[in-house]
């Protein structure tokens, strides 16, 4: 062997651990967003049922209860829902229409999960109206 070319191949085999041991760490870091991204979508998704599960509570205390409080909160057991607190709020007007008086009831529910800045916080609201009016 020539004197110039000693150790040449021990630099290459660092080069090529080195290239490797970044492609495996890249690899891991992507690994590690999208499970991130995949929880956060699921709980996202967790959140919209959690405030339309406040939004139906309400609807049916309003039109068959005839019962609009304006603030109830609801801390919800149900699989996948457990850990949500659900703010519902309700309030109501009262129409005349030919004579006759409906209720209307504007609903409000605020669902959310975790605590402020916290990695795994989530909320989200749903509105809705719906009146005790025939179709």
């Amino acid at each position: 062997m020539r004197r110039g070319a000693r150790g040449f191949s021990l630099i290459v085999t660092i080069f090529v651990v080195l290239v490797l041991a970044a492609l495996g760490a890249f690899a891991v870091r992507i690994g590690i967003t999208q499970q991130q991204t995949m929880n956060f979508s699921l709980l996202n998704a967790r959140a919209q049922s959690a405030a339309d599960s406040g939004i139906e509570y309400a609807a049916n205390q309003a039109l068959l209860g005839a019962n609009c409080s304006a603030s109830t909160v609801l801390n919800l057991a149900a699989p996948g829902l457990s850990g949500f607190t659900v703010t519902v709020t309700c309030s109501a007007s009262a129409h005349n229409v030919a004579g006759t008086i409906y209720q209307a009831y504007a609903l409000s529910a605020t669902a959310q999960h975790g605590t402020y800045a916290s990695s795994d916080f989530v909320q989200r609201t749903a509105t809705r109206t719906v009146s005790n009016a025939p179709p």
